[in-house]
C-alpha cells in the first residue's frame, strides 16, 4: 500500500457554464439527428420486458434492482423519473399488481437502470419483490414517467434537493446524474432519516461530495434520539434548518420528495425563506386521493402514449432507424409482426445458488388460460339475473343483471378477486376474460395491449351478455 507523505493540491476542475443534459443539442438539431434522439425518447413513455441482473442491498431496509431491457435497448428517462412495473405477487398464473417506483440510477448510464425499493412489511408488494425479485426475475414494465425531473438544460443549476426516508431515492438519480456530467452546478443536498444508520446511499453520497467539490450533503435525524456521536443536524425540517444548509434558498430550484407530511411541511417552510412557488417541485411518496389520481392520470397518459409509439414504430421500423445517423447506429433492434424482438447475447446466468428457479426464456404474461378447463355446465348457480357469469377457476355460475358491477356481484357470491381501488384505477382486479362482453369504464387502470389480450376490470365493468371469466 502507498502511503501519500505529503498532500498535494488540486485544483478545481474548469468546466462550461450550467448543466445541460446529453440528449438535449441532439433535440434541437435538424430532423435526422433529432429522430435518433427520439429512438432514445425520454420523452415518450414505452412499455417493455426487463430483467433483473444484480441486487444491492441498501441501508434503511431498501434494495436496489438493477435491470436492463430485455430487447437490449437503453431506457431514456430524465433524472427524478419513475417506472410502473407490473408485479406477480400472487403468483405467475394471477394478475400482477401495479406499482411505480423511481429511477433510482442515472439516465447517463441507460444500457441498465434500477429501482430503490424500501420494505414495508405490512405492504403488499414491496415485502414480495424483495424476498422474490433476484437476477433472472423478467418483470413487465412501462416508463418513463413523471414531470419531477432536471431540466434538459439550465444556465445557472443551482439547485437544493431535500428528501425524507424512501424520497432518496429519485433524489439520488438527480445526484449521480449532475456528477456524471461536466458543468457548472451548485448542489445542496438536505435528507431526513429516523435511523442514524438507516441513510440509503450514504457512503456514495459521502464519496461524490468529497470529489465533487459542486455537491454539500447534510443529513438530519428527524426528532427521534440522536446518538452521542451523531455529527449531522438534528431535528425535522425547518426554516432555521433551511438557512443554515441554503442560506440562498430563495435562488435555488428545489426539488423535494418524500412523504406527505413532510412535503407539506416542506412547502410552507420554502416559501417561509422566500421561496416562490415556481421554483418547487414536489413527489410524493405518499399522499392523499389527489395524489393518487394525479399518479394514475399519469401512467394512464403514458400507457396511451406507450402505444402510440409502439404502432409507429412497428409500422415504420426499417425506415426509422435506417434515417439515423451512424454515428447513432449503437442500436437498432430487430422486429416482426408483433414488435420488437429479444435481444440476442449471453444468456443470464444466475450466480445466487438460492435465487428462484425462473426460467428467463420463458415469457412471463402467461395470460392464456390453462387447457382442459371443467364443464361450467356442471357448476352450483348462485344469484339472481338474467345474465350467466361461469368462473372457471372457482367452479361456480353467478346470475347477473347487466346494471350490476361484475365485482361486486363475484365477490357477494364467494369469488375470490383482489381490488383496491374498485374504481378502475389499480388495475388489482384485472381477469381474463374467455368469452363473453363487458362494458367497461376504467380510469387508466389496465393498458389497451391487456385488454386485446382478453383482460379487463371486474370493478368498473357491466356484463352485455353471458360470460366465462378466467377467475
Amino acid at each position: 500500500m502507498i502511503e501519500l507523505l505529503t498532500e498535494t493540491a488540486i485544483q478545481e476542475p474548469q468546466r462550461i457554464r450550467g448543466l445541460e443534459m446529453p440528449w438535449n443539442r441532439v433535440m434541437g438539431s435538424p430532423e435526422t439527428p433529432a429522430r435518433a434522439a427520439r429512438a432514445l425518447g425520454p420523452w415518450h413513455p414505452q412499455e417493455f420486458m426487463a430483467e433483473c441482473v444484480e441486487t444491492v442491498p441498501e441501508a434503511g431496509a431498501m434494495m436496489t434492482f438493477v435491470f436492463r431491457r430485455c430487447d437490449g435497448a437503453p431506457l431514456a428517462f430524465r433524472a427524478g423519473q419513475y417506472v410502473n412495473v407490473a408485479f406477480p405477487v400472487n403468483g405467475e398464473d394471477q394478475e400482477p399488481v401495479d406499482r411505480s417506483y423511481s429511477l433510482s440510477s442515472s439516465p447517463t448510464q441507460p444500457w441498465t437502470f434500477s429501482i430503490t425499493v424500501k420494505c414495508d412489511p405490512t405492504g403488499l408488494v414491496s415485502p414480495w419483490v424483495h424476498e422474490n425479485v433476484r437476477p433472472g426475475t423478467i418483470l413487465e414494465m412501462l416508463g418513463p414517467v413523471g414531470a419531477f425531473h432536471l431540466p434538459d438544460a439550465d444556465r445557472r443549476a443551482r439547485y437544493l434537493l431535500l428528501a425524507a426516508g424512501a424520497g432518496i431515492t429519485p433524489v439520488m438519480s438527480m445526484v449521480r446524474t449532475i456528477h456524471s456530467l461536466p458543468g457548472h452546478a451548485d448542489v445542496v443536498v438536505l435528507y431526513h432519516g429516523s435511523d442514524a444508520g438507516g441513510f440509503a446511499f450514504h457512503r456514495e453520497l459521502a464519496y461524490i461530495a468529497s470529489v465533487d467539490s459542486r455537491f454539500k450533503v447534510h443529513y438530519s435525524l428527524g426528532d427521534r434520539s440522536v446518538p452521542e456521536r451523531w455529527e449531522g443536524l438534528r431535528g425535522r425540517l425547518t426554516a432555521a434548518m433551511l438557512e443554515e444548509v441554503a442560506p440562498d434558498a430563495n435562488g435555488r430550484q428545489v426539488y423535494a420528495c418524500g412523504p406527505e407530511g413532510y412535503l407539506n411541511t416542506a412547502t410552507e417552510l420554502l416559501q417561509k425563506v422566500g421561496v416562490d412557488d415556481t421554483s418547487i417541485y414536489m413527489e410524493f411518496f405518499s399522499g392523499d386521493r389527489q395524489t393518487l389520481l394525479e399518479y394514475q392520470a399519469e401512467v394512464a397518459l403514458a400507457t396511451d402514449i406507450a402505444e402510440e409509439i409502439a404502432e409507429e414504430i412497428a409500422d415504420s421500423a426499417e425506415d426509422y432507424f435506417e434515417g439515423q445517423p451512424a454515428a447513432f447506429g449503437l442500436y437498432e433492434p430487430g422486429y416482426d409482426a408483433d414488435g420488437t424482438l429479444e435481444a440476442s447475447g449471453l444468456p443470464l446466468e444466475i450466480s445466487d445458488p438460492e435465487a428462484p428457479g425462473s426460467d428467463p426464456a420463458v415469457d412471463s404474461p402467461g395470460m392464456e388460460p390453462e387447457a382442459g378447463s371443467p364443464d361450467a355446465s356442471s357448476f352450483d348457480t348462485v344469484g339472481t339475473g338474467s345474465l350467466t357469469m361461469s368462473f372457471m377457476r372457482t367452479g361456480i355460475n353467478v346470475r347477473i343483471d347487466p346494471t350490476e358491477h361484475i365485482l361486486e356481484v363475484a365477490q357477494r357470491a364467494g369469488v375470490r378477486i383482489g381490488a383496491n381501488c374498485k374504481e378502475g384505477m389499480c388495475g388489482s382486479c384485472k381477469v381474463v376474460k374467455l368469452s363473453g362482453e363487458v362494458e367497461m369504464n376504467h380510469q387508466g387502470g389496465i393498458r389497451a395491449r391487456e385488454i386485446s389480450a382478453g383482460k379487463f376490470l371486474p370493478c368498473c365493468s357491466t356484463a352485455q351478455t353471458d360470460l366465462v371469466i378466467d377467475a
